[in-house]
């Protein structure tokens, strides 16, 4: 058999799969920058340096810390956040309005390298997964896991997910899962990774384990509906187990709210079930102003600070003595307590309204959420250890699961009052699922699930400030022009 180069099974590592972001891994062939070439006399996969290859498999998970791509996708298509085009800063062409304002095509970057990022990152743990790899039960649980998890964002985002073998040739268009069939082959990842991952460990987050496949497999059946058209009482029940195994590993709710985003208290924090690796500079800086050390682009909408009691602590901290936290709004002040001012002199009063609109907007518009610096630190100070899956997220599951008719011991109102009484707000005892949105929004905002829940409840085809288009086709994202011509087993969803 002649010698096959097998350069085109291997992804590069993270940086290049950014440098290159623009080439499409439809067909799953990589950039070959820093990639490993394994190949054989006989022109079959070799296999891979496990260990190696699941610190890789890490690091593309570690990319959602971006603004951009995945992060973007997700939260700036929503009622929570908004990118403004300040003069001419944050313009890019459109890139952020068209997502804010439900108008992008199949041209779109974001889109683009979303779609090369994740798909990827699956083909780097089916390296993995190989037999050839000869990972060990551990690794090839972690491996599996991760294949899971990025797979669900390609399948939550684009409703159809490419696959190749590491043994398909070149010259074979990688099969593609309808969203049903990708939605069983995730489970099933989930389910055979289950008994050889760590157990679950409060304060150990930086490493996929028993409770995240249990996190995972809540929000598979809390979406199941949205995927594969049906659910019933059994799946909303199958939401209650997987989030009340996560108790049963140690996780609670914390009472200090923004000491969870602290870097810090993470070793000791209750809540975490996982976080990334990686600094928290994109979750702080895209925020505050120039004058502040920031770049002047992110806000969220005046809806959204509406919507906190006066006393719910995650409305933030006074910031009278340098950066605050929580939603940043009024005069902002220096950490000797002096005023904050514009690059125009005038004083740095955020505000939650945008009479221009999108375009055409001063310095201080906008209210700036912020989760990862508080107000005793006095200047920003992000950290390492951007949040991805919470404690308090899973029990709100819970809440929404037994809404639904799922079976269990607990209420949703005990559920939901609990978590608001411990952040500072009324607890009603009586709630309907706007309302329980409206609690996701208030207890989860900028941590990139916001796009998910409105789907699930029907409101991301919704009006909302800046935003009028209301199509429907819009749940999904389009599959990238470049993928399209490059494999003929996909077909471009429907709208676009």
């Amino acid at each position: 058999m002649k010698k096959l180069n097998l350069k085109n099974f291997f992804w590069s590592v993270l940086g290049a799969l950014a440098i290159f972001s623009g080439i499409s891994c439809t067909d799953l062939e990589p950039s070959y920058e820093d990639s490993v070439l394994v190949e054989s006399t006989s022109g079959t996969f070799g296999g891979v340096n496990a260990t190696t290859f699941l610190q890789s498999a890490y690091n593309d998970i570690g990319a959602m810390v971006e603004q951009t791509n995945t992060y973007a996708l997700e939260e700036v298509s929503t009622d929570e956040l908004v990118v403004l085009s300040r003069g001419a800063d944050w313009g890019d062409n459109g890139i952020w309005r068209l997502l804010h304002t439900h108008n992008w095509d199949a041209t779109h970057g974001y889109v683009l390298n979303t779609w090369n990022e994740r798909n990827a990152a699956v083909f780097r743990c089916n390296q993995i997964i190989a037999p050839e790899s000869n990972a060990s039960a551990s690794e090839l649980a972690q491996a599996k896991l991760l294949r899971a998890f990025n797979m669900f964002y390609v399948m939550d985002l684009y409703g159809q997910v490419p696959f190749r073998g590491v043994n398909d040739g070149v010259d074979v268009d990688p099969v593609v899962f309808t969203r049903a069939e990708a939605f069983d082959f995730i489970l099933n990842d989930i389910n055979e990774a289950m008994a050889d991952l760590p157990l679950g460990n409060p304060g150990d987050i930086y490493t996929v384990n028993q409770a995240f496949a249990n996190f995972l497999l809540a929000k598979m059946y809390i979406n199941k509906e949205v995927y594969t058209g049906s659910a019933d009482a059994s799946d909303y029940t199958k939401v209650v187990d997987a989030v009340d195994a996560i108790t049963a590993d140690g996780y609670v709710l914390d009472p200090d709210y923004f000491g969870i985003f602290i870097e810090e208290n993470h070793g000791s924090n209750t809540e975490i079930v996982l976080a990334l690796d990686r600094n928290t500079g994109n979750r702080v800086w895209n925020i505050l102003h120039p004058n502040q050390g920031g770049w002047n682009g992110f806000a969220t909408l005046g809806e959204v600070y509406d919507s906190f009691e006066a006393s719910d602590i995650r409305l933030g901290e006074p910031n009278l003595n340098g950066i605050g936290t929580g939603m940043l709004i009024g005069q902002q002040y220096q950490p000797d307590g002096s005023m904050f001012f514009d690059r125009q002199g005038n004083p740095m009063v955020f505000t939650k309204d945008f009479p221009t609109g999108l375009i055409g907007n001063n310095e201080i518009t906008g209210v700036r959420p912020m989760k990862y610096t508080r107000n005793d630190a006095g200047t920003p100070n992000p950290g390492t250890g951007l949040v991805l899956a919470r404690y308090s997220d899973a029990l709100l599951m819970k809440a929404e699961a037994i809404m639904k008719g799922g079976t269990s011991g607990d209420t949703a109102e005990s559920i939901i009052d609990g978590l608001r009484t411990l952040r500072g707000a009324t607890a009603t005892g009586s709630y309907t699922m706007d309302d329980l949105l409206d609690e996701r929004r208030r207890e989860l905002y900028i941590e990139g699930w916001r796009r998910n829940d409105q789907i699930r409840f029907g409101t991301f085809n919704n009006t909302w400030d800046m935003k009028d288009n209301t199509e429907e086709f819009r749940v999904l994202y389009p599959i990238p022009a470049s993928a399209i011509a490059s494999n003929p087993n996909l077909t471009q969803n429907d709208g676009y």
